[in-house]
């Protein structure tokens, strides 16, 4: 059981993280890229790791444009962007009064005999009480 509970929690991680499987098949070429580092320019690995990952990574991509195809094989190059979406609900008691209808009783209508031609034609009629 705790074999499953420690996979599990590894996989969550490296995945919250951002590794996938490609990265850990380049591991490879994580440490054979540091050898030749070690070797041509006297780097350690927290210099390697600088240029490749931190703050010097501009300035060693400008300088060495030959080490391109290298570069790209290494691990951690893809770029993870991630959006977090937040929102409040807030509980808002809106009070809706009532409105009282009252009923006519009276009935008050009113028409005028209109001079128009369309009234005389019968096509605009007014409503008519039943």
């Amino acid at each position: 059981m705790k074999i499953i509970t420690i996979s599990l929690s590894f996989l969550i991680f490296s995945q919250s993280v951002g590794f996938s499987v490609k990265d850990v098949l380049q591991i490879g070429d994580f440490f054979e890229h540091a050898q030749y580092h070690n070797e041509q320019y006297g780097d350690s690995l927290l210099e390697f790791i600088s240029k490749h990952y931190g703050v010097l990574k501009t300035e060693h991509e400008q300088e060495h444009q030959e080490e391109r195809e290298k570069h790209e094989k290494l691990p951690f190059q893809q770029t993870l962007q991630v959006g977090a979406t937040a929102f409040i609900l807030q509980s808002v008691e809106i009070q809706i009064k009532s409105i009282d209808f009252s009923e006519l009783r009276d009935v008050q209508f009113h028409y005028l005999q209109s001079d128009s031609s369309l009234h005389s034609q019968k096509h605009l009629q007014p409503p008519r009480l039943s």
